[in-house]
């Protein structure tokens, strides 16, 4: 393929579902409710998707690179590497399949939904194939601007919207760390380019390091900024299978992976790195356990999952984080899909309400088992490979790091545990009695809604090859990394068997739930109450400073400038206008005396003449 054509590829890959998306959501803004074109919304972001998904494939292939004129020191830069290339064709085939689950689920407000996913989507792809910052800067505003939107699509729903503006808010806040990373990378003489971060010169490389850090965490939703995605939960239920599984989330995983490098070069960054993802996946992996919703214990398992993720960043083990990634992508977008489906057609997503519910829809319940035994990771399923390809990685660099995710990862079995064999207990006989406790559940799963599972749930079972050899080899030479991401049989062996046996007690016991679990570990509130609180007292401390200083002060000044000019007019009016009139007047009556010798006689003339001359003599004598 020729280097124009295969760039022309490369824009279409951001540019297809950002036009018909951003025509989408504006024709909705325009046209309000009409059906016609809520008719054609769904066949056409489909459309869409599929032909974005057949682009993405192309550019995996050719590897094509674009660099356009864009500011002082950079330029708007577009590129696919081995790592994007991995990135590139999962994120596309994850929004194929969740906007097909979508055209079954969605009923209401179809082009205002399918343009904003559209828009989501393509700024998720931007992120993956950007090479510069400011393109990585416009890709994270879009993608954290369109989430807002998504999360808070029912809108009249109060909990919805103040639920997407805790997610926004703080992501955005920690977005914020990418403005520094740009500020510092240009101030220690680097320049805006991903892989030239790392040539910072001395303290702005930490600075660099530590921008990228934050952002990439508060994405990825890490300790301590974890919350956000519980809140996220109360978006439809598409929108969860992508914000969770390929776009969004696994964003700041993935830019913590491109920037690897960076962080290894500090000294400090990789270790902070991987310790947060182990303690993320320890810590989020319990509150999954505690958890009595669906959705929640789903997402609580995200953070758990892009912890191994952060993990392999942090020491190194790209390819191993990479093939986590995109196996994640296909196991999570499932069971969320999954989740949705039984929501839909129940009316509820409490997990007491879920006994029996694989039974009633036979291959919803099977697909969401193949993906809950992916997640605990059972041999040879998908997560099972990846995920001890990470660990291994941890066992290189510290004994006591692999301890720590080796713990996360038997959490992980628990919590799918939990989630399994409940869907399969035989159907209690009030089950009716707890249904339709958050919507009135239509009591059927439809064909749209059921063709995307067969595909992911495909995807969950046979992409743990990624970290399998020869593959893993391969995948690792083409990533890089200092560290090798195949395991060895005894550890493949160990995590295999773990899981088995926590899957075994799970069968048994019933697992605790404790409150400072079910609760997030209080995370919401400690935001509350370290940052929100007293962001707001600050607030209203200056908003009375304003109201009684400077306000005042401005009162005060304004009024005395109100009085001087009075005074000054007074002054005007009585004296200057005096005096111009008194001059005025004066002057009208010399006009007059002036003309009052005129009148035209010769002979007064003469006389005014001789009278004149006649003074004229006397005052020269007087003088003389």
């Amino acid at each position: 393929m020729s280097e124009p054509v295969s760039e022309l590829v490369l824009w279409a890959v951001v540019l297809v579902p950002t036009v018909v998306g951003g025509c989408l959501a504006v024709a909705a803004f325009l046209g309000g409710t009409s059906r016609a074109l809520d008719r054609m919304a769904a066949p056409l972001a489909v459309a869409t998707a599929t032909l974005t998904l057949v682009v993405s494939s192309i550019a995996a292939l050719t590897r094509p690179s674009v660099d356009v004129p864009f500011m002082a020191g950079t330029s708007f830069g577009l590129g696919v590497d081995a790592l994007s290339a991995l990135l590139l064709p999962t994120v596309a085939a994850v929004i194929l399949l969740v906007l097909v689950f979508a055209a079954g689920d969605i009923c209401e407000s179809r082009a205002r939904f399918h343009g904003l996913m559209l828009l989501f989507a393509a700024a998720a792809l931007l992120t993956v194939t950007a090479t510069t910052l400011p393109v990585l800067l416009l890709a994270w505003e879009v993608m954290g601007a369109t989430s807002y939107a998504l999360v808070a699509f029912w809108w009249r729903d109060e909990r919805r919207v103040s639920s997407g503006l805790t997610a926004f808010l703080t992501t955005r806040a920690a977005d914020l760390g990418l403005y520094a990373a740009a500020g510092a990378a240009l101030g220690g003489g680097a320049g805006l380019a991903l892989p030239d971060l790392a040539d910072a010169a001395g303290g702005w490389r930490d600075a660099v390091a530590l921008g990228v850090l934050v952002a990439g965490l508060g994405k990825a939703a890490q300790l301590p900024f974890s919350f956000w995605l519980s809140r996220a939960m109360d978006g439809p239920s598409p929108v969860s299978a992508l914000l969770h599984s390929a776009a969004m989330v696994a964003m700041g995983g993935y830019l913590l992976l491109r920037t690897a490098p960076l962080l290894d070069a500090t000294g400090w960054a990789g270790p902070v790195t991987a310790w947060v993802g182990a303690v993320t996946a320890l810590l989020l992996g319990a509150v999954a356990v505690a958890q009595s919703d669906l959705k929640q214990l789903l997402a609580a398992s995200t953070s758990a999952q892009l912890g191994f993720v952060v993990l392999a960043a942090g020491v190194g083990a790209v390819s191993g984080g990479a093939a986590h990634l995109v196996a994640h992508a296909a196991t999570k977008s499932l069971l969320f899909l999954v989740a949705g489906a039984w929501l839909s057609a129940l009316g509820t997503k409490q997990l007491s309400a879920l006994p029996g519910a694989g039974r009633l829809w036979p291959l919803v319940g099977v697909t969401g088992t193949v993906g809950a035994l992916s997640l605990a990771g059972v041999v040879p399923l998908s997560l099972w490979a990846t995920k001890d390809a990470v660990l291994a990685g941890a066992l290189e660099q510290s004994p006591l790091l692999y301890v720590v995710g080796l713990a996360g990862a038997a959490l992980s079995a628990a919590y799918a545990g939990k989630l399994l064999f409940l869907i399969w207990r035989p159907l209690p006989g009030d089950a009716e009695e707890w249904y339709d406790k958050e919507e009135t559940g239509t009591r059927e799963v439809g064909r749209l809604q059921q063709a995307p599972l067969v595909v992911l749930a495909v995807g969950a079972a046979a992409l743990g090859v990624l970290a399998l050899p020869p593959v893993a080899d391969t995948l690792r030479r083409a990533l890089g990394g200092h560290t090798s991401p195949v395991a060895s049989l005894t550890e493949l062996v160990t995590s295999a068997v773990l899981a088995l046996a926590v899957l075994a007690v799970v069968a048994r016991v019933r697992l605790p739930e404790p409150q400072v679990l079910h609760g997030w570990l209080g995370l919401e509130v400690a935001a509350h109450a370290v940052l929100v609180r007293p962001t707001l007292r600050l607030g209203e401390l200056l908003a009375r400073f304003d109201d009684q200083v400077l306000d005042r002060s401005v009162t005060l000044t304004s009024s005395a400038v109100l009085a001087g000019a009075r005074r000054v007019g007074d002054l005007d009016v009585h004296v200057v206008d005096g005096v111009v009139e008194s001059v005025a007047a004066g002057a009208r009556r010399l006009g007059q005396l002036a003309r009052r010798p005129q009148t035209g006689q010769l002979h007064q003339y003469f006389i005014q003449a001789v009278a004149m001359l006649a003074v004229a003599v006397i005052l020269l004598v007087a003088v003389g």
